[in-house]
């Protein structure tokens, strides 16, 4: 193909086309035109067309080399001066840039992967095992990751035979500069795929959804990350996988508030419960346990059941399960039960009450000094 063959027009897709979408455009003609699937000479040529505009459109550098009218199969490419030339050219050739690099391999390892996944308070507590389902890249099962259609093999680089790099001999006001750059026929690889598989398009890896399963340890909560090794995104090439993080979203209970490794509810009594004490069941996640209420409680009363909260995640045991009392005035009373509250009222001299008053609220040095006083 020609410089001024219209490689968008061979894939049939728009100029300002995405990388995906010149990828989508390549892998439905390649599926077409295949020789393993239509033999037809001409079917091949016009394959061979395709890969060669893939080939360019699917590199940043021999697109926007394209684009602006160069050569992208050219040694020269487009310089920054005479000759092309330039000044990083000669900072390349003063701090190394000139020494030889060698190809550059395929494999590269696959970027780490994140997914959010929400879980039931009981889970946290106890720990848990889920079944889960990802969608991210694999190796390609048709050419096991190396890129090329089955029955072919990458071919070593005819422009840079193999070295993955061009090297330059310029006269400059320094005398002669030699420099070395990626060649851009195959990328700085050293070899050139030139049928890639039609399941990948050369890349080595294919998308799909999969399912794991993962162990959740008791005492997680919202915003803990499990790291599963080797489990994440699979690497161009064949390369080897990156690691899959999932982030735990802790779902709220209907009844229990955690707060760090305990757990908080409120209970709300009657007043004659409050005043008479009792003893009222309660169902947490360990099963139904009994709350004491002794006679007398008031509101704001906390009652600790001990080790029914949430499990350390780091280290043994757990929380405590912290009931709150909240006793209830009752606002309508009928007749019979205000008569009742009133004997009670007279029996406790009670029937006048002047109450006892304290300051609405505190200051910043009463506060401190309750703190220091342990109130």
């Amino acid at each position: 193909m020609s410089a001024s063959t219209d490689y968008y027009a061979v894939l049939g897709v728009p100029r300002e086309a995405s990388p995906e979408e010149i990828k989508k455009a390549y892998r439905r003609l390649a599926r077409e035109l295949h020789p393993d699937v239509n033999p037809d000479p001409e079917t091949q040529d016009r394959f061979k067309e395709v890969t060669a505009a893939y080939d360019v459109l699917s590199d940043p550098q021999k697109r926007e080399m394209y684009d602006l009218g160069g050569d992208p199969f050219g040694n020269g490419g487009f310089g920054s001066g005479a000759g092309g030339f330039g000044f990083g050219d000669i900072m390349d050739a003063f701090f190394g840039g000139g020494a030889p690099r060698g190809p550059r391999p395929r494999q590269r390892r696959g970027q780490d992967a994140l997914i959010r996944i929400e879980v039931e308070l009981a889970e946290s507590v106890f720990g848990s095992t889920r079944e889960l389902q990802v969608d991210t890249a694999v190796t390609c099962p048709t050419c096991a990751g190396g890129g090329a259609a089955p029955g072919t093999a990458p071919t070593t680089c005819e422009m840079c035979k193999g070295r993955g790099e061009i090297q330059h001999v310029q006269r400059s006001f320094l005398g002669q500069v030699m420099t070395s750059r990626p060649c851009p026929q195959c990328g700085g690889f050293g070899t050139v795929i030139r049928h890639p598989c039609g399941e990948c398009a050369g890349e080595g890896r294919v998308r799909t959804r999969r399912s794991l399963q993962i162990k959740i340890p008791a005492g997680v909560d919202t915003g803990t990350r499990i790291q599963l090794t080797g489990q994440g995104e699979a690497g161009p090439g064949g390369g080897s996988p990156g690691d899959l993080y999932v982030e735990i979203l802790e779902v709220a209970h209907p009844v229990f508030e955690r707060r760090g490794d305990d757990l908080h509810c409120t209970l709300t009594l009657p007043m004659t419960a409050a005043a008479l004490g009792a003893a009222v069941p309660l169902e947490t996640l360990d099963g139904e346990q009994q709350v004491d209420i002794r006679p007398g409680s008031q509101s704001g009363q906390v009652i600790p059941l001990r080790g029914l909260g949430v499990t350390h995640l780091r280290g043994g045991g757990r929380g405590d399960l912290l009931v709150h009392v909240a006793v209830e005035t009752p606002a309508k009373l009928d007749d019979k039960q205000e008569e009742l509250l009133r004997e009670l009222a007279r029996l406790r001299g009670e029937e006048r009450p002047g109450g006892q008053f304290s300051p609405g609220g505190q200051g910043l040095f009463s506060r401190i000094r309750d703190a220091f006083n342990g109130r």
